[in-house]
């Protein structure tokens, strides 16, 4: 199985796991990594790499971090560049995590590291969406108006 884990500053990626469990139910194999004031680079090494034990990464393991660059990231790359079974992907929200989610239970046992870092990245994108009042036509047939 692939193994996923959100990985943020603060207490994000709990609520963000929370949020996803609201919608999709409780996700298996799935750990948080959180950096609380205090805790340094090997506090979260440490907490990583017990998560990647807890968990069945036959399939790799793939890091969903909060901000790229940031401690989080940091520390998990110096747990990816040891293992290229282990992804990461900066810019986690909940749409992306959701489609990890998914690409993971419609993939089964095909599910792999680099396809669900694709499918996280392109949820990020689809994800995000504008909407302006400048972006409806008004109609002069006001009947049947579905807004």
């Amino acid at each position: 199985m692939l193994g996923i884990i959100v990985g943020t500053h603060g207490h994000l990626a709990e609520e963000l796991v929370k949020t996803c469990a609201m919608i999709c139910g409780e996700p298996e194999n799935l750990k948080t990594v959180t950096l609380v004031p205090g805790e340094g680079p090997d506090d979260l090494i440490a907490k990583y790499n017990k998560a990647i034990e807890e968990m069945d990464t036959t399939n790799g393991v793939i890091i969903l971090n909060d901000l790229f660059g940031g401690s989080p990231y940091n520390a998990a790359c110096r747990i990816a560049i040891n293992d290229e079974k282990c992804g990461i992907v900066t810019g986690v929200s909940l749409p992306m995590l959701i489609e990890v989610i998914n690409y993971r239970l419609y993939s089964g046992d095909e599910a792999d590291v680099q396809s669900a870092m694709e499918k996280a990245v392109e949820a990020n994108g689809s994800g995000t969406q504008k909407f302006h009042k400048s972006q409806v036509e008004e109609s002069e047939d006001k009947e049947g108006d579905d807004l």
